[in-house]
């Protein structure tokens, strides 16, 4: 017979109730930092000839600077106790290179204080065994997956999110008249960009995204992407002939002809009332860096730019002559889950963007002062330290969101539990959204249908359901590789 408190055993262990956390954080150990190091590069300065260049970054184990200025080992327990932050220093390698020459040798610099999450990879209790834990006053049984900030111990809580770089069609208004749009929440390097395609009461498609004022013409916006011919852009929407009438009516209605004349009235948009050569400057900034950055920032990227316009106008169409339904955001499929790791990751490029540019402020003044330019005496290791501890303190994080770090609940061990397994929404208390607070059946076996709170957070404060496992997903590069590797074609062959 089998003996199913062996299975209970097997699964309820505290390496699967919380195992998303300490994965999540684990991999922002890893990857997550260094992938932020390797996004800023080099620090560039106002002196001739001269920046930092980047290398590798490292994370030590947590200790703690005593009043003697030794360094002293520290455990949770310890940090609970004295009311202190359970960090671990973190080393950076940087070289002054001035025309073109290294300046000294590579030094590793200490560049701040991370918090480090109680049983990840980087915690003193990592591999200990139940005594040895116990003699460090430490439960064995307790879970991790949390900070301790000034003696306080702070979940980091998971955020439901909209699937960034994907397609969602939908029903608007215009003037108590509806509409079809299409939506993409583009996401490159933790700034993210709201593209919208949509087809207004003439049937004329218009375009919006950050940094234009108003709406740009579909047409207007594809030929200054470089697509000037109509078959171009016939060829990018569709070969439904459906669908092909429509944006026959765009092209007739199309008020440029070529790619000078669209990129004149982007620029005369994106910056009215100034001179023509700031209007064009300021027009081809606009569209590397604020159109759709999830494919790219450079001008080498803007036909696969037109491409993807292209489908978004073909979902708009499709979705006006009934060939495809309105895309359900509810629907689990197309929702992505912010674990303590991604958090971090906002968190800490932030913090680091704040802590280049002291960098490049005290070389230049170092620079005027003709003192010898010096790793270790440029860094300010308190700039990164302050924008890290301070948001994991108040749950105050980067993006405006408030409630994302929050005081753990330490009742019982259940509630504990609980707290490290919670999800909330993004959307606002204060309207009903009705929808969004219904059960949905794709959350079946992934949320628990019954605990959730009474009142305005009914169904926007949820719970993991028992038995869930979540993944931290993979790297994009990887799985491009492996795709082109089994024989996908590459779409910059394609095009």
């Amino acid at each position: 017979m089998l003996d199913r408190r062996a299975l209970a055993r097997a699964y309820f262990t505290k390496e699967k109730l919380v195992s998303h956390h300490i994965n999540s954080f684990n991999e922002f150990l890893r990857h997550g930092m260094q992938r932020v190091v390797d996004e800023e590069g080099i620090i560039e300065t106002n002196i001739e000839d001269t920046y930092v260049k980047l290398g590798k970054i490292r994370v030590e184990n947590p200790q703690f600077k005593e009043a003697d200025g030794a360094f002293q080992r520290i455990f949770p327990n310890e940090a609970r106790l004295r009311n202190i932050t359970y960090s671990a220093p973190i080393k950076l390698e940087m070289t002054i290179i001035q025309n073109g020459v290294a300046v000294g040798r590579t030094q590793e610099a200490d560049i701040g204080e991370l918090p480090i999450m109680v049983l990840s990879e980087k915690c003193n209790l990592y591999g200990l065994t139940p005594e040895e834990m116990v003699e460090h006053g430490e439960d064995p049984l307790d879970p991790g997956g949390y900070f301790i900030v000034n003696g306080a111990e702070r979940v980091v809580i998971t955020l439901e999110d909209l699937a960034p770089n994907r397609i969602f069609v939908e029903y608007g208004e215009q003037y108590d008249e509806p509409i079809e749009i299409a939506k993409v929440y583009s996401q490159r390097f933790g700034y993210r960009a709201l593209t919208t395609v949509e087809r207004n009461r003439k049937s004329i498609l218009e375009v919006s995204f950050p940094s234009l004022p108003g709406k740009i013409n579909f047409v207007t916006l594809m030929r200054a992407l470089g697509l000037e011919s109509d078959e171009d852009i016939l060829k990018s929407v569709s070969d439904n002939p459906e669908i092909i009438k429509f944006v026959l009516e765009n092209l007739e209605e199309a008020e440029v002809e070529t790619k000078e004349q669209a990129m004149a009235v982007l620029g005369s948009k994106v910056a009215a009332g100034q001179a023509r050569d700031y209007q064009e400057k300021r027009a081809n900034y606009v569209l590397d860096r604020y159109l759709l950055p999830h494919i790219g920032n450079s001008e080498e990227d803007r036909i696969a730019k037109a491409k993807y316009l292209g489908r978004m106008a073909e979902a708009v169409l499709e979705l006006a002559i009934g060939l495809r339904p309105e895309d359900d955001k509810d629907h689990y499929a197309n929702k992505r889950l912010r674990l303590a790791g991604d958090l971090m990751e906002d968190l800490f490029r932030v913090a680091f963007n704040r802590l280049t540019r002291d960098i490049k402020y005290q070389l230049e003044r170092a620079s005027m002062r003709n003192r010898e330019l010096n790793v270790s005496t440029i860094v300010r290791s308190d700039v990164l330290t302050e924008r890290l501890i301070h948001p994991l303190a108040t749950g105050n994080w980067v993006g405006g969101r408030t409630g994302v770090s929050q005081l753990l609940d330490r009742n019982d061990y259940i509630s504990a539990l609980s707290h490290l397994r919670r999800v909330i929404s993004p959307l606002s208390r204060t309207q009903s959204h009705f929808e969004a607070r219904d059960l949905h059946p794709t959350q079946w076996g992934r949320l628990c249908p019954s605990e959730t709170p009474e009142g305005p957070n009914c169904g926007l404060v949820k719970n993991f359901a028992q038995m869930v496992e979540i993944s931290i997903g993979s790297d994009e590069e990887e799985v491009i590789d492996t795709l082109y590797k089994l024989g996908m074609e590459d779409w910059r062959v394609a095009l």
